[in-house]
């Protein structure tokens, strides 16, 4: 039963912050909850497919499917968040000032609807995948059902505090703040990507840069919050490094790309 709470609990806090953050950006958006559950919901049908193919995907590209399918997870989503900061440095003005008229908005909710769908797909993938494990280990049905249930009301507690923190923020800050912690997320999830890339053998990532487990371990609920929402590793390695700074670099650059000029203000 530990086992399944602590899995179960780690994955939905995962899932439950990038939801909580994603909510938090547009919260004065109208239509956003319907765009961001199609998000969730596409989400969990998605872990139900991998449930139902669990052993074959354990199995898969010689034991790393699981892994690969991570991987290209992550690598979707950072280009989906990129894509929505660089759409927002463009309209995020407009749509500040206008958010009640502003037709256009569906289109940032898209890519962040599918962010929250791959969020919840990755974290659903890992919990099947785990319990199996558990499961083959000989755990018994009734210890996963309570472990995996007071799991999902832990995450699910900690995440609407960390949602309310964001909503309580000034409406003029709200873009600013969540921008700022979109792009450490899609950073986060770059690194995390190379990690994964790096277990499957694609890449060869080197040993880690340094060692912060001693202080702030990554298995700690601090440390599952910090990896969440801005790719905390206590043993980053150089290639993750490179993905998470390149990763920042590259989304300010486009975003700045994307900002519209500023007006020049006519002197006589």
């Amino acid at each position: 039963m530990i086992g399944a709470l602590v899995i179960v609990f780690r994955e939905v806090i995962e899932a439950g912050l990038i939801v909580g953050i994603v909510l938090a950006a547009t919260r004065s958006v109208p239509r956003r909850g319907r765009w961001v559950g199609l998000g969730v919901i596409g989400g969990l049908v998605g872990a139900a497919v991998v449930a139902v193919f669990a052993g074959a995907i354990s199995q898969a590209f010689a034991g790393s499917g699981q892994e690969l399918l991570n991987a290209s997870v992550l690598i979707v989503a950072v280009g989906m968040l990129a894509w929505h900061n660089a759409w927002m440095a463009r309209h995020g003005r407009e749509l500040a000032a206008h958010v009640k008229t502003v037709g256009t908005a569906d289109r940032p909710l898209t890519a962040l609807a599918m962010v929250c769908g791959l969020a919840v797909l990755r974290e659903g993938s890992e919990v099947v995948l785990f319990l199996y494990g558990i499961v083959a280990s000989g755990a018994s049905g009734s210890d996963l059902l309570v472990g995996g249930l007071l799991g999902v009301a832990g995450g699910a507690a900690l995440t609407g505090l960390s949602y309310v923190g964001l909503v309580i923020l000034p409406s003029r800050y709200v873009f600013r703040v969540t921008g700022i912690l979109i792009t450490l997320l899609a950073a986060g999830m770059a690194a995390q990507a190379v990690f994964y890339l790096n277990q499957a053998g694609v890449v060869a990532s080197g040993g880690p840069l340094w060692s912060t487990a001693w202080l702030l371990p990554q298995s700690s609920i601090p440390g599952i919050i910090l990896h969440t929402l801005i790719g905390y590793h206590d043993r980053p390695t150089g290639l993750q490094l490179v993905a998470y700074v390149g990763t920042i670099i590259g989304m300010i650059a486009l975003m700045m790309y994307a900002s519209p000029p500023r007006r020049q203000t006519a002197t006589g």
